[in-house]
């Protein structure tokens, strides 16, 4: 696996084999290595990355860099794909392309406590390229990329171009907050307004991008740290 090229303020770090980049991250990241710190993973039938966090806020305002890395992954691929290809996210860190499963975004924490500042905090994802089980069309609401016509996307290209929008929001998310993110980012998720299985209504998000979920009278939160995957 050849070495990818990111922006400043970023370092690479290719692991190899099966390893999972999400799993060094968090490794690395107890060992105490630079915010910033890129880990990713191309293979023939997926590409997986993960990015360290040191977060200067509270866990409950940190977990904006689950969507800010979301956003900023769907308008990378958004870029690359040819134009009729559409990429939509979900609340729970799914992302879909053409309206199937593609690939699952992940978060993890050093603490699990909302109004704590966490020693770091980790992003990761994991994008499909090949179907690797059944037969293609066995599974309509699963895919992978380049059975939806991005046989042409680089996989190198994408965690690249992915760090890159990511940073573009980062610094628009220091600068101007949640709102500009909260916006672009409901405006790419699925589900919005259509019934969650028996508990209600997906209405939508509060401003700290908790999903707010509509129980006949009654309206419920359910806040991004229940995304917090055990370290």
């Amino acid at each position: 696996m050849s070495d990818l090229v990111f922006p400043p303020l970023l370092t690479g770090h290719p692991v190899q084999g099966g390893e999972d980049p999400f799993e060094r991250a968090q490794a690395m990241a107890a060992l105490g290595c630079d915010a910033g710190t890129v880990t990713y993973n191309v293979q023939a039938d997926r590409v997986r990355a993960a990015i360290v966090f040191a977060p200067e806020v509270p866990l409950q305002d940190a977990m904006a860099m689950l969507p800010l890395c979301a956003v900023g992954f769907q308008n990378a691929l958004g870029a690359l794909a040819p134009p009729e290809v559409a990429v939509h996210l979900g609340w729970d860190g799914l992302i879909c392309v053409n309206g199937a499963k593609c690939g699952q975004f992940h978060v993890a924490a050093s603490s699990n406590e909302s109004d704590g500042i966490p020693d770091w905090l980790i992003i990761g994802w994991e994008l499909a390229l090949l179907q690797t089980g059944d037969a293609p069309g066995a599974t309509p609401d699963v895919t992978a990329l380049y059975d939806e016509g991005c046989a042409d996307v680089s996989p190198n290209q994408l965690v690249e171009s992915w760090s890159r929008h990511m940073l573009t929001w980062l610094n628009r998310w220091e600068e101007d907050g949640n709102a500009p993110l909260h916006s672009e980012w409901l405006g790419l998720l699925r589900g919005v307004g259509e019934p969650l299985g028996q508990e209600g209504v997906f209405l939508g998000t509060d401003e700290r991008f908790g999903m707010l979920i509509r129980d006949g009278d009654d309206t419920h939160l359910r806040p991004l740290t229940r995304l917090l995957e055990t370290v």
